[in-house]
């Protein structure tokens, strides 16, 4: 067991907005996150691109996607960190962060915290939003143009899911194909993680600031999974994704949840 948990040595803020579908309200959620991640770790920030709106290689506004990714790259190589903790943005920012990550952490577990299971491929994908692709990227399948500028593919054995409900045929027809577990919540858990957050997962009677309200996890159970992920093990990432809050006062109420999270990681024994 972890006797605590060190701090994170960088906040990435990473406000993508072009993977989602409902973008509306993620560039204030992402702003807010990253106020929030500021305060536990340095701040880099991904610039946005002004990228084109076309589609290419099965994936809408591939241009600026593929430049805010390698921007992303080159801030994390950089910056030298073991540890990110990072702002997005929609899900698919977590390619570039894990990526990273694995490089840093061989033997890297991945906890995909998602009411989602984002398994899509270019092929696959009815919308075209790499949103629902990043799972599938990180496993080996991402879009042809980004796989010369990726490492290793994670260990399907080493990514576990927790909280999923919706998914497309070929989010489902991928979790088959290399047989993505589900976390058991009593299982022990230990090495180096990365903890991919989607606050989609929450219940939306408890947590409304999402594009996509599909989720049933309440907040308690959250941060409680959150501090004993990282009470048994090391979390080396964590990532916040899909905040949408709609004005500045919703902005507010969901960064406190955000900041919980941070917590459980940070001071695991407290939650």
């Amino acid at each position: 067991m972890q006797a605590s948990q060190r701090p994170f040595d960088l906040s990435l803020a990473y406000p993508q907005w072009q993977g989602s579908g409902r973008h509306e309200n993620l560039a204030r959620g992402a702003e807010a996150a990253a106020t929030v991640c500021g305060q536990y770790a340095p701040l880099a920030r991904v610039p946005l691109s002004d990228g084109n709106a076309d589609s290419a290689h099965g994936v809408r506004r591939w241009e600026a996607i593929f430049a805010q990714f390698r921007s992303a790259q080159d801030i994390l190589a950089r910056s030298g960190a073991r540890r990110v903790l990072t702002a997005g943005g929609d899900c698919a920012v977590d390619v570039a962060v894990i990526d990273y990550l694995h490089g840093m952490h061989p033997s890297l577990h991945v906890i995909w915290i998602d009411a989602h299971l984002d398994a899509n491929t270019p092929a696959t994908s009815p919308s075209g939003n790499f949103h629902g692709m990043p799972v599938s990227a990180i496993l080996g399948r991402a879009p042809e143009p980004m796989r010369p500028f990726l490492g290793a593919a994670i260990d399907p054995a080493r990514f576990h899911y927790f909280g999923i409900r919706i998914g497309d045929d070929g989010d489902w027809a991928l979790q088959r194909e290399l047989d993505l577990k589900l976390l058991d919540p009593e299982a022990p858990i230990d090495g180096p993680v990365h903890i991919h957050f989607d606050l989609d997962v929450l219940d939306p009677r408890e947590f409304p600031y999402v594009a996509y309200p599909e989720g049933g996890l309440g907040i308690e159970d959250a941060v409680a999974l959150v501090g004993r992920i990282a009470r048994e093990a090391d979390i080396v990432g964590l990532t916040v994704t899909e905040f949408a809050p709609s004005n500045e006062e919703e902005a507010r109420e969901g960064s406190k949840v955000i900041a919980r999270l941070c917590e459980a990681v940070i001071n695991p024994r407290n939650t």
